[in-house]
């Protein structure tokens, strides 16, 4: 299993260097970040600085979208950090939820995603491709490589991520909604002639090592209002009765709003609605050991990288635990099973 860490790019960029460096001196082998350039900075012009001050670390944004950027500029960025460093970039793409709400916008449609998952990764993979009725290619990119992961949730979404994505990323950690959507996922991309098991897995949730557990679950509700958005638009399409898990769609009933400019912050008020039984099952929390065996159960059901949720106040210990003892343990898992 890999390990990725999720960053919020907030001033000093400095410190989401920092953060990124730590990461990867810990074992972790992704750096992940945001992608709303209103509520932080610009993540593409962190990843350039990230990358010259590390040696291995992939790093990418969890999630960015087809309507911020125009889809060449996207896969431009994208082949130049890769020929400036060598093939360490990830592009991590959903419909769209903080960077276009916050501007009175809407996630795109399903159809532009594919659309421009298609145009980033044949650019961005140094190859040609036909948009907007005309051949496009980069003639100073060659050899760049770029795997596009889709964020989803819903029923057309997974069967989409299926059908055309390189790697899935299912923003929770809860077991049995992991069990439900990799296998719907992996019955798409068979029903598309691909190989199900060629789509790589993420898991990606809060992490928080400690032993405070009414501290840890307020540190994290955050996740379960961020969640709670992408829920809200599945309910809103398919009602509470579609195939969906309920453990996915009845925590929302309370939900009254949401304010993105506490978006993916600890102590948000607007997530006063999750219950800590949500939190517990949607995020990675407690000792060494408890992280431990909830990983070990997501690697199971086909999970290929795990990325944590640093937005809390326990950041480094975190990583220090994670570093000397949680990816260890999940690295040693591995070996046992071969």
């Amino acid at each position: 299993m890999d390990f990725g860490a999720v960053l919020q790019t907030n001033p000093p960029s400095a410190r989401t260097v920092q953060l990124a460096k730590l990461a990867e001196e810990h074992g972790f082998s992704h750096v992940w970040t945001f992608d709303s350039h209103l509520l932080w900075q610009e993540p593409y012009v962190i990843y350039s600085k990230i990358l010259a001050e590390t040696r291995k670390v992939i790093v990418g944004p969890m999630v960015t979208n087809p309507a911020t950027r125009d889809w060449t500029v996207t896969a431009s960025t994208y082949a130049t950090l890769n020929e400036m460093y060598g093939n360490r970039t990830i592009c991590g793409i959903g419909r769209g939820d903080s960077a276009v709400r916050v501007t009175n916008g809407a996630p795109t449609t399903l159809k532009s995603l594919r659309e421009s998952i298609h145009v980033i990764r044949e650019l961005a993979n140094s190859r040609s491709v036909e948009y907007n009725g005309a051949t496009l290619q980069f003639p100073w990119s060659t050899g760049s490589k770029l795997d596009v992961w889709v964020a989803a949730y819903g029923p057309l979404a997974l069967k989409l991520t299926g059908e055309v994505g390189d790697g899935f990323i299912l923003q929770m950690a809860d077991l049995d909604v992991a069990e439900w959507m990799i296998k719907t996922v992996r019955n798409a991309a068979e029903a598309a002639g691909r190989d199900p098991m060629a789509v790589k897995f993420c898991v990606a949730a809060p992490m928080y090592i400690g032993d405070d557990i009414e501290h840890m679950r307020d540190q994290c509700r955050w996740f379960g209002g961020m969640v709670g958005n992408h829920v809200a638009d599945i309910v809103s399409k398919y009602g509470t009765d579609s195939a969906v898990p309920k453990a996915l769609t009845d925590y929302i009933k309370g939900r009254e709003g949401y304010d993105y400019n506490e978006h993916g912050r600890a102590g948000n008020t607007h997530a006063d609605f999750v219950p800590d039984e949500i939190v517990d099952r949607f995020c990675v929390m407690g000792t060494a050991d408890q992280h431990i065996e909830k990983l070990k159960a997501l690697k199971e059901l086909g999970v290929d990288q795990f990325a944590g949720y640093l937005q809390h106040d326990n950041k480094e210990e975190t990583l220090r635990v994670y570093g000397e003892t949680v990816i260890p343990a999940l690295s040693e898992h591995i070996v046992a099973k071969a």
